[in-house]
């Protein structure tokens, strides 16, 4: 089934840190950076404080958090299941857990090619809509 194959999932460091900032923020956002300044960091937002592109990719939710990716970015990662994690470090300039002395890391497997047959039967690489 497709509910056990997920497109982008996260360690419990990751979910408890989720937790936190949506205590001090309110509901938070993922979006896969490939920006030059941030490398290739997730960064978190606050909801309605980041526009989601009309054509970016929605891979999941993690901590009721939807992820998003833009469509180069999704080309790129699409046979892979993102796992983020957090590591120390200094976090993404815009990213709310910068400055906590921990980041957002993102890691990653590949599909296998039956993971890969069962994804692309079930259609989930459509695009998110904007609300």
């Amino acid at each position: 089934m497709t509910t056990d194959i997920l497109r982008v999932t996260a360690t419990p460091a990751a979910l408890d840190l989720i937790a936190t900032l949506q205590g001090e923020y309110g509901p938070v956002l993922f979006h896969q950076s490939g920006g030059c300044c941030d490398g290739s960091s997730p960064m978190c937002y606050p909801q309605g404080d980041y526009i989601v592109g009309d054509e970016d990719v929605l891979l999941g939710t993690i901590g009721g958090a939807p992820f998003y990716m833009s469509p180069s970015q999704y080309e790129y990662w699409k046979h892979t299941q993102l796992i983020i994690d957090v590591v120390p470090g200094k976090g993404g300039m815009f990213s709310l857990e910068n400055g906590r002395g921990i980041r957002f890391l993102t890691r990653s497997r590949l599909f296998t090619d039956e993971e890969m047959a069962i994804l692309n039967l079930a259609g989930t690489s459509a695009r998110a809509r904007r609300s």
